[in-house]
């Protein structure tokens, strides 16, 4: 008997084990990110160490630890020695923490309550269209990390690493180099922002972020040696942001945010900038088709955190004319996310 064909109308066999590889997936990244919250592979930069020695150094089951591993070694992020025990390979060294590129931080944010709890409740998100996040904390989630110090450093710190997998492609994809001062509104700890002083060298910048965070940024554009060309002020892009730049950039921001919020902060841009000052989102923007798109699936994360969206071209040039802005090109990048340039009109 033969198997079924894919109903997308190619040529591929399909089979029940596919499916199967898509609903165990959680299995995959929670071990993936519980390797990173009990940071195994810092234990294991040094040099290979059996269950028993990363066990009483972690405080953690001996046989639980020695399972995880071996679980995790079939990933590649580990190798199995003989006695029980395990090495570093280059693609889990990404979860060491003291190395560039490091998405320890991102992915501990990804297994934290806060985000695997309210995928959890997806079902009841898609059934109300009300975030989960709410439901399970009790208010949004930026009211949320506001009251939180310790889960804002998680964001804070997660969105850092994101950046380190997209800040070189975003830099070598747009020219910044005319730009005399650039704002960043909402940069976190301001990676990409340092990312982009350090190649534009008559640049001056200007970091926007809310309190919990403008410390975390402080600290990083002095290791990246950018601090003297950089102011950071504290505030709130939904009351006002800075006036003065030549250029304003907001990473990852919108797609927080559902229209009429994510419009009231582009206008707010909008009333600080003179006219035909640019404006440049970086964020995903989802292809049409069935094509895989990871966009997709970023658009649920935003469904059940916090009703905000990823949003195609179309829907980006929509909002920018609600907002006072004419969207003049959409420039890819060598990672997922695209710069979407406007200016003000």
């Amino acid at each position: 008997m033969s198997q079924p064909v894919d109903p997308s109308g190619s040529d591929q066999e399909v089979s029940p084990r596919m499916l199967m590889e898509l609903v165990t997936g959680k299995w995959r990244a929670q071990a993936v990110c519980v390797a990173a919250e009990l940071g195994l592979a810092d234990l294991l930069k040094d040099g290979p160490r059996s269950s028993a020695e990363i066990a009483s150094i972690a405080n953690v089951s001996e046989d639980a630890v020695y399972r995880l591993l071996r679980a995790l070694a079939s990933l590649g992020l580990f190798s199995s020695l003989p006695e029980r025990c395990f090495a570093l390979t280059p693609l889990g060294a990404y979860l060491r923490s003291d190395i560039p590129g490091s998405l320890r931080g991102f992915a501990r944010f990804a297994g934290h309550e806060i985000t695997w709890r309210p995928w959890g409740q997806l079902a009841d998100t898609v059934r109300t269209g009300t975030p989960a996040f709410e439901h399970l904390f009790g208010m949004p989630a930026f009211d949320y990390c506001a009251q939180h110090p310790d889960v804002a450093a998680i964001v804070n710190n997660a969105m850092t690493a994101a950046t380190t997998t997209s800040a070189a492609a975003i830099v070598a994809a747009y020219d910044f180099a005319k730009i005399g001062t650039l704002v960043d509104v909402g940069g976190g700890h301001g990676l990409l922002l340092a990312s982009i002083l350090k190649t534009a060298a008559g640049m001056h910048g200007i970091l926007f972020e809310l309190p919990y965070a403008v410390e975390g940024a402080r600290e990083l554009l002095r290791r990246e040696a950018v601090a003297e060309r950089c102011a950071v002020i504290a505030g709130d892009f939904f009351a006002a942001v800075p006036e003065g730049g030549d250029a304003y950039i907001l990473k990852g921001v919108i797609h927080d945010w559902n229209d009429e919020r994510a419009t009231h902060i582009l206008r707010n841009c909008h009333r600080a900038m003179r006219p035909q000052t640019k404006l440049l989102l970086v964020e995903g923007v989802i292809t049409p088709g069935d094509e895989p798109d990871v966009q997709k699936f970023g658009d649920l994360e935003m469904l059940v955190l916090a009703a905000g969206r990823e949003r195609t071209e179309a829907e980006f040039a929509e909002l920018y004319s609600k907002a006072g802005f004419r969207l003049t090109q959409v420039v890819p990048t060598t990672s997922p996310l695209s710069i979407i340039e406007g200016v003000r009109v």
